[in-house]
């Protein structure tokens, strides 16, 4: 639990989930509510609503609890239409592609990367200042994870 509130932290994000519903099986995190639990096995492979994991000391979220922070107050990005398909193919996003910024941030924080639309493509490092100073041919946030890495895997 307290990787996930780690996470949360890391991206501005203010997450109250209440501990007697997540489960925690050998480092993968669901949420699961008291009905479902009762049928809930020791040696289950999934169950409820998957958080993400953590390996060797690091938390990665799922794409669930990404869509859960971009709900709430959260550190942002609204990237345009060019910005959202390059990063979902894994590339980074250069500050001419961001629309809007939300919440306080600065270098080195996680953020939320949302289209225009509002869905999360998932989430990168803000590697440069994001206000209109900063150069708009630069990296801006660097792409940690997105939705397109599971196509991406799959094809190789």
């Amino acid at each position: 639990m307290k990787a996930i509130k780690n996470f949360a932290i890391q991206c501005g994000a203010k997450l109250s989930l209440n501990p007697e519903f997540v489960l925690n099986r050998t480092g993968r995190y669901f949420l699961v509510n008291k009905n479902l639990q009762r049928y809930i096995q020791k040696n289950f492979y999934y169950a409820g609503t998957y958080l993400g994991k953590v390996k060797r000391g690091k938390f990665f979220p799922s794409f669930n609890l990404l869509t859960m922070l971009a709900k709430g107050e959260a550190n942002k990005i609204v990237v345009d239409k060019k910005a959202a398909w390059l990063f979902i193919c894994g590339r980074d996003i250069f500050q001419k592609g961001i629309l809007a910024v939300r919440g306080s941030l600065s270098k080195g924080d996680h953020v939320l990367v949302l289209n225009e639309f509002g869905d999360c493509l998932g989430f990168g490092k803000i590697v440069c200042r994001l206000d209109e100073k900063a150069k708009r041919t630069e990296v801006a946030v660097k792409n940690v994870s997105d939705i397109g890495d599971f196509l991406r895997r799959e094809a190789k």
